[in-house]
């Protein structure tokens, strides 16, 4: 068995993985870009190296660095987690020739299985089924746009090299393929540096459906089970649950099987993921999307409903051990089901966000495997994923009620996050009846219903800054060195501007007790007292209120935000689009669809800002000269101006194709 292992990630899954390490009696080795300097798995492993800046392209993606920090403990293998390098065939190969252990499938595997278009043409060699499509390497988009038509739409461009929905886009008619062929290939070259794509057939109502392999160096191959992961967004999972609703006996073994060929097929060893769709209408029938050589980000679930840890099967298989389990020992019991929580703002599209983690509570109902610290800053550097919130019960249904009351227990207050929308999601009548499908959170979303401000958190906020004001303010006991609103003659109450993100609020501060106990704050109006879990962010002057999953960032305006807001309404006509293209979040300009100059027209894509491995497309909200501010590659930070749209003539606002025509014309 090793003595020392090298874990080349970060976040979570390098907190997870060191628990396990810390439990096999393996010292741990953690490594950290500038950006994670404080991060929890540096504090949780028994050493740490720095590995370079904040880029994951100069630390986590740089093989050379890790290789060195390998040489300076003596660490004799590398578990990679997942992403980054987790599925580098070149990185495992560097290792390889360094003698130290992948904790991880043989190349063969890597090489197979890294390869979308490779793999899925061997494994349909392997009596497992695929998806109708073409997967050939090197297709133009020009033959892909032909492909499509005998293929037959809607179709789903895939990227070969990657994961994580990175790069996969629907297309519903042959008018969107040429842009989203160009969208797709951006992105999969910018998160895995091959452009490669090729198309399937997009399956109607479809079910994602994962099993989970297990393989040692003997030729012994097991699954344990599937998983449930069609509550997705964006391709991204965002619940995921196991077993599945959906499948029987006689289908859990067949796909179960089928995993097990694609594994064999590869002589596969250590844990891996074969991903299958399944329609809906037809949940006897599946086919095989692709297979990850590597642990997955819902691995727990199945880790609770078989009592196996995947970690230490991993770490044994790679030190040369035999799987003492065999396929007839893998009992699923029970129901598991987990939640990503994520730095981001629902309400706004889902926009990452960044900020410090000033005060936090994790539920005890729940296995948090999770990266949050109290002081923690979340940067735009990285997947926003900050924990996940993982349960177990006899049942389905006890273990959704279960998770909901874990959420409304979990606390994270300096940064949004996606807590509320975990618990709507939880809560709906379909996901509650297991009626589920990929596509089902895009349909639900416009329906779900978010929290807002009320009075008594608005008064709450108000009593909180007359309190800071006057702590600020007041000088000695004279009345005339008192901020709290004592005048000759009758009481002039403070008022306050306090936004909640896009909403502002005037607020008058009325009757009322504020109270602080502890973590909590309370008010207390005629009797009733309402209280909360807080945070205060002094640099901004907001105050975070929290309570039952839903939270709020209350900010006090100054007065030159209010000056300015005022001056941007007046500078354009009322109800006219605002000219200034700004950024929704801090990020990268990672592409320009337009000049400097340029006429465009309302809707016309401008430019794209990626951060946390998101790419967001900014357009023009109304005709004009556009005049950029920006660079690709470009550093932005939120809400700072990227273009501004200078508007043109009536008479010259046609679109640029009507003007040409009509030049021919003439």
């Amino acid at each position: 068995m090793f003595q020392t292992v090298l874990v080349a990630n970060r976040g979570e899954i390098a907190c997870r993985v060191i628990r396990t390490l810390r439990s096999m009696g393996i010292q741990s080795v953690a490594v950290y870009s500038d950006a994670d300097a404080d991060a929890r798995h540096v504090r949780e492993a028994d050493l740490a190296v720095r590995i370079g800046p904040a880029s994951a392209a100069e630390s986590y993606l740089k093989i050379d660095a890790v290789l060195e920090a390998c040489r300076k403990t003596g660490a004799q293998a590398v578990h990679p987690g997942y992403g980054f390098l987790s599925e580098n065939l070149a990185f495992a190969q560097a290792l390889d020739a360094a003698g130290i252990t992948f904790i991880g499938p043989n190349l063969e595997a890597l090489k197979v299985m890294g390869d979308k278009i490779r793999s899925k043409n061997h494994v349909q060699q392997h009596q497992v089924p695929v998806v109708p499509g073409i997967a050939e390497p090197g297709l133009s988009d020009q033959a892909l746009i032909e492909a499509a038509a005998e293929i037959g739409y809607p179709i789903l461009i895939k990227p070969s090299a990657g994961g994580g929905g990175k790069g996969m886009h629907s297309v519903f008619g042959p008018e969107e393929l040429p842009e989203t062929l160009k969208t797709a290939r951006r992105v999969a070259a910018s998160s895995f540096g091959d452009d490669t794509l090729f198309l399937e057939r997009l399956v109607s109502t479809p079910r994602h459906i994962e099993v989970q392999v297990l393989g040692d160096n003997f030729g012994n191959v097991i699954h344990l089970g599937e998983r449930e992961c069609s509550l997705q967004r964006r391709h991204q999972k965002v619940i995921e649950e196991a077993p599945s609703a959906l499948l029987d006996e006689a289908t859990r073994a067949r796909i179960g099987e089928a995993a097990c060929n694609a594994a064999r097929s590869v002589n596969y060893t250590g844990a891996g993921t074969v991903e299958f769709l399944v329609s809906d209408d037809a949940p006897d029938e599946f086919f095989f999307m692709e297979m990850n050589t590597r642990l997955q980000v819902e691995h727990p679930v199945t880790e609770m409903v078989t009592g196996v840890d995947l970690v230490e099967w991993q770490i044994r298989i790679a030190a040369g051990e035999r799987l003492t389990l065999e396929q007839h020992d893998v009992v699923l019991a029970g129901h598991a089901v987990e939640a990503r929580l994520y730095a981001e703002n629902p309400e706004q599209g889902f926009l990452p966000e960044t900020g410090t983690v000033l005060a936090l509570a994790e539920s005890p109902l729940s296995r948090n495997d999770s990266a949050l610290l109290e002081g923690l800053k979340v940067g735009s550097n990285y997947d926003p994923m900050l924990a996940k919130v993982i349960v177990w019960a006899e049942d389905r249904e006890s273990a959704l009620s279960k998770l909901d009351s874990a959420l409304a227990e979990t606390l994270v207050l300096g940064v949004k996050t996606n807590i509320e929308y975990l618990r709507l999601l939880v809560g709906d009548a379909d996901v509650r009846a297991g009626r589920l499908d990929t596509t089902m959170i895009e349909r639900k979303l416009p329906g779900f219903v978010f929290a807002a401000p009320g009075e008594d958190e608005l008064q709450a906020a108000a009593h909180f800054f007359a309190a800071q004001l006057i702590d600020q303010t007041t000088v000695g006991d004279s009345v005339w060195g008192s901020a709290n609103g004592w005048r000759i003659g009758a009481h002039r109450p403070l008022s306050f501007s306090i936004a909640n993100g896009l909403e502002n609020h005037r607020v008058t501060v009325g009757d009322g007790e504020l109270e602080f106990d502890g973590e909590q704050l309370a008010l207390t109006v005629d009797g009733l007292r309402r209280h909360w879990y807080y945070a205060f962010d002094a640099v901004t002057e907001t105050l975070w209120l929290g309570r039952d999953g839903v939270g709020f960032a209350l900010h006090k305006r100054s007065r030159q935000e209010i000056v300015e807001a005022k001056n941007s309404a007046m500078d354009r006509a009322e109800g006219s689009a605002d000219p200034t293209v700004r950024s929704p979040m801090p990020g990268t300009v990672v592409s320009l669809s337009v000049a400097d100059g340029d006429s465009v027209v309302e809707g016309q894509t401008l430019l794209a800002v990626e951060a946390m491995k998101m790419e967001h497309q900014l357009a023009a909200a109304m005709a004009g000269v556009v005049k950029l501010a920006v660079h690709t590659g470009d550093l932005v930070k939120a809400h700072q101006v990227l273009a501004t749209i200078h508007p043109l003539e009536t008479s010259d606002t046609a679109r640029p194709e009507e003007s040409a025509r009509n030049q021919e014309q003439s």
